[in-house]
């Protein structure tokens, strides 16, 4: 049976990430996409130049619409924006379940807190960020920030080192997800160390960073990959190494695109597209 997806975000115009990106990583890992959308942007690979909102009781109609047809089997939520669209996620999702058959209310959810642009503009609102803990994070099958995020969300400094990174990770998971994923990418290393707290202790995986200016997209890239294969059964832990796997090949061929001149997108599609000529 191949399973249903439901992405939560906003669209990037350029399709490097946001509901683009998004949608491109569930159809590579062989699941079916859907996307309910929290905001335009106007943006390209050189930054983001203009958000438009969708109003928050319009984002929860597009929730339950999909909802009341479609068998969800993952949901992913990317970009949030403000307090408003996060009350409404949370209360759509909670209502949703609710109304679930019983064998249907364990619903995989991934929250990649998507909080600063690749360029550096702010997508989301200061005042958001405690709605976001207390609202959303406690529905989280797996939270996936990257160090400015998961400092951001505890109100303390960037983690510099493993250690720091597996303090907050816990601190993180303490709000309320089953687990959490640190992305160490921001680190002042060769290495790209993410660290993974879950009920069973602390996992670390390896990665060599690519030297590639082309990361557009990598967060929201991982995190739909792995509300993919959560989707298909995977573990958590599973999960994460089949999603690193697949978005360590996409940053590889990102070089075979040609899309803009600045920070370009990955190559969802690594495995499936022939380069020619």
């Amino acid at each position: 049976m191949i399973r249903n997806v439901l992405s939560i975000a906003g669209s990037d115009p350029s399709g490097g990430a946001g509901i683009q990106a998004d949608l491109k990583a569930f159809s590579a890992r062989g699941v079916y996409g859907m996307a309910v959308l929290t905001a335009l942007t106007a943006q390209n690979t050189q930054g983001v130049s203009g958000v438009h909102l969708v109003p928050p009781p319009f984002v929860a109609d597009q929730i339950n619409a999909v909802f009341a047809d479609v068998r969800v089997d993952a949901v992913k939520i990317g970009m949030i924006a403000n307090a408003g669209i996060a009350e409404a996620v949370a209360a759509a999702l909670d209502a949703a379940v609710a109304a679930a058959p019983a064998d249907r209310r364990g619903i995989p959810i991934v929250i990649d807190p998507v909080m600063i642009a690749k360029g550096g503009a702010a997508l989301l609102a200061p005042e958001a960020v405690d709605v976001l803990n207390r609202r959303l994070l406690p529905l989280a099958t797996l939270l996936t920030p990257n160090l400015p995020e998961a400092a951001a969300l505890l109100h303390q400094p960037v983690a510099t080192n493993r250690a720091e990174m597996a303090a907050q990770a816990e601190g993180l998971r303490a709000l309320g997800p089953a687990a959490v994923l640190v992305k160490g990418g921001h680190l002042d290393s060769d290495d790209s160390p993410d660290v993974l707290a879950t009920a069973d202790g602390l996992h670390w995986f390896e990665a060599r960073r690519v030297p590639t200016k082309n990361t557009h997209g990598t967060g929201c890239t991982l995190s739909s990959a792995l509300a993919a294969e959560l989707a298909k059964g995977a573990s958590v832990p599973e999960a994460v190494a089949i999603a690193k796997d697949y978005l360590a090949g996409a940053v590889a061929a990102a070089g075979s695109l040609t899309v803009g001149s600045g920070h370009g997108p990955v190559q969802h599609f690594h495995a499936l597209w022939k380069v020619t000529g």
